[in-house]
């Protein structure tokens, strides 16, 4: 349904939704099933389903999918070309399904056009000159994240200098320099260098990745390497330039001054909620000095009857989590109100690099500060035996670490860099929840050959 006001103002409703995020959609979906009266508004036509399917997730691991098939090896824009329209003409297939699973509800109405809050639980759309009110028992913000902009002069994007958006829409460039060593960064850096580019990466810490335990971090900068990516680290950037043709990053190291030219700069510096154009403080709905809306362990805000889901929220920055967060508003609003976030246990994350990068609960550095007496499982991929699945694909790179606790055998951790870790470590997170302790898992039966398999040997060698 569009943008008819005289549809919206005739009766109250029952739950505004704020943007088009998974947990929104979702839980406007339940809401009218349950014979809710919902409205749904979205700022942009193309953003229909949110982040994850048009700019985040679905678009970016299409491209590495393709990055790393593609026969041959150099800079070829025209693969490129043809992996962009592949990934475009499926971002644009589930945008238009996405749109449908709401607006086909007779008691959603969906609505293009950018809100903000006007009082409590009372919001104003606005679309070109037209301009509606809404009010409801219930507001559930879910507006997500957008790419932090760094104080460094030069840094806006614009020209060549570009955030995780707008360079999966520009042409492969035939060098890339990324300011940013963290997932983001390290994501891209790996993507574009298996499409040709020549990637240099620069991270002012002292090492890129340094919330992963360092043998680790060795293991996914050494597959970076192997794809020709140069990372720099304490490389402090301190301006940007930029001509039609060319980039200039210049940065400090060592103390001393150096200058890179490229053709596209990628700034990945962390995602900022999408807070400014709401009005919050019309609504009484308070936020952190982040700009990410402070809410309560049922995702409720400052405001009576208004949530926050997803990224906005300023919780960990994943399509899942804003999934599990649609589960604890739609338990407020329908069931017994009592599930909250102290209710997740062991949240994973992967990094799509190649091979990819999952982890899961503590690394080895976080046990021991946190005092755990524990003990140690880690082998290489190249020497797991009874793991032949990445040796047949082609890729035998990586490495599994367990962290486990010494004297009740659970499994406090785990970080799996290889072939299919995306899929394990959502075998390794179902243990953790359900108190499956490693030896249990060490003597489970897997399918052969499969990455899983790997668990019977490397949780059967541990170190104190």
């Amino acid at each position: 349904m569009g943008f008819e006001p005289e549809h919206v103002q005739a009766q109250e409703l029952d739950l505004i939704v704020i943007g088009w995020g998974k947990g929104g959609k979702t839980l406007a979906g339940t809401m009218a099933r349950s014979g809710q009266r919902v409205a749904m508004i979205e700022a942009s036509s193309s953003m229909y389903g949110g982040t994850c399917i048009n700019i985040g997730c679905v678009p970016t691991k299409t491209l590495i999918h393709d990055a790393e098939v593609r026969p041959g090896s150099g800079f070829d824009p025209a693969y490129f070309e043809t992996a962009v329209q592949r990934r475009d003409k499926l971002t644009s297939m589930m945008r238009a399904k996405n749109f449908s699973m709401p607006d086909d509800l007779e008691s959603v109405l969906v609505i293009t056009g950018k809100a903000h809050f006007t009082g409590p639980r009372t919001v104003r759309v606005t679309e070109g000159e037209q301009s509606l009110d809404l009010h409801a028992k219930h507001v559930v913000i879910n507006t997500g994240a957008v790419p932090s902009v760094p104080r460094i002069p030069g840094a806006q994007v614009g020209g060549r200098v570009h955030d995780s958006t707008s360079l999966q829409h520009a042409e492969l460039p035939e060098r890339l320099i990324v300011v940013g060593g963290g997932y983001v960064g390290i994501e891209f850096a790996s993507m574009f260098a298996q499409f040709g580019a020549r990637v240099t990466v620069l991270d002012r810490g002292a090492r890129a990745l340094k919330k992963e335990d360092p043998e680790v971090a060795a293991e996914v900068l050494g597959a970076l390497q192997d794809a020709g990516v140069q990372v720099l680290d304490s490389a402090s950037v301190t301006g940007i330039s930029q001509e039609a043709d060319i980039a200039r990053v210049h940065y400090l190291r060592d103390g001393v001054e150096s200058t890179l030219e490229a053709e596209a700069v990628l700034i990945a510096l962390g995602r900022t909620a999408a807070t400014a154009e709401l009005n919050l403080e019309a609504a009484g709905v308070r936020t952190a000095g982040s700009g990410a809306i402070e809410v309560d362990e049922y995702l409720a805000t400052s405001a009576e009857g208004v949530y926050a889901v997803g990224d906005v929220n300023g919780g960990p920055q994943f399509t899942y989590v804003s999934l599990d967060d649609n589960r604890i508003v739609a338990d407020q609003l329908l069931g017994s109100g009592t599930r909250s976030t102290a209710d997740r246990v062991a949240v994973p994350y992967t990094v799509f690099t190649t091979p990819p990068l999952s982890r899961v609960g503590l690394s080895e550095d976080q046990a021991r500060i946190a005092g755990r007496r524990i003990k140690v499982a880690c082998k290489k991929v190249v020497d797991i035996a009874a793991m032949p699945r990445p040796k047949i694909v082609g890729d035998a790179r990586g490495i599994i670490k367990f962290v486990v606790d010494a004297d009740s055998d659970e499994i406090l951790g785990a970080a799996l860099m290889h072939v299919d870790s995306q899929e394990v470590i959502n075998l390794v997170t179902l243990a953790m929840r359900q108190g499956v302790t490693s030896g249990t898992l060490r003597d489970s039966i897997f399918t052969h050959p499969s990455s899983t398999e790997a668990l019977n040997e490397v949780l059967g060698a541990f170190r104190g």
